[in-house]
Order: structure tokens, then sequence, then C-alpha cells
């Protein structure tokens, strides 16, 4: 299923902390493994073109909420965050 996301806190709407909407809240991505292929499928999904940089550790504040995921591993050539590999929906080793 392919769920809607957002980027949190940046400067502009492509730029921020990764969000998903999933059971019908908002949560956070955990930054774990986060790669240049993982943040190109966000941006595709986003319409951002392509991606620029990858932050890491926290750059734009600790989220709030469930992180919904964790240990996202994507190819890069997915359509859709919800559709690269990653633990259980809520299941993580991850805090804000």
């Amino acid at each position: 299923q392919r769920v809607p996301l957002r980027l949190s806190d940046g400067p502009h709407r492509c730029a921020g902390r990764v969000e998903v909407f999933y059971n019908n809240r908002w949560g956070t991505v955990c930054d774990d493994y986060w790669n240049l292929d993982d943040a190109s499928v966000v941006c595709r999904q986003l319409g951002c073109g392509n991606v620029l940089s990858v932050a890491r550790d926290g750059q734009f504040r600790a989220g709030v909420g469930p992180i919904w995921l964790d240990d996202v591993i994507c190819t890069g050539t997915e359509v859709a965050l919800s559709h690269c590999r990653a633990n259980d929906w809520g299941k993580n080793n991850c805090h804000h």
C-alpha cells in the first residue's frame, strides 16, 4: 500500500524530517541506515526532483508521535517509501 508522507521542520517542502501517515496518525521514520537510495524514493514520491543530500541524527528536530518505520532499505527505484523493505509498522529500536 502507498501511504502519504511529508517532510517537516525543513526550510521548504522538499527538505525536513520524514513523516508518514499510517493508521490515521502521522509518525516518523527512524534514520538508522538511511541513505541516498531511501531519500531518492521520498523525493520522487513528493515530486521534489533529485535528492541533494541526506540529513541524519535528528538534524530537523526530534519528531513526536509513533515511530512508524525503522531499518528502511530502498533500492532507489521504488515509487513510494512504503514499497521499500522495512521492519513491520511500529516495530523499531529508535527513540525521539
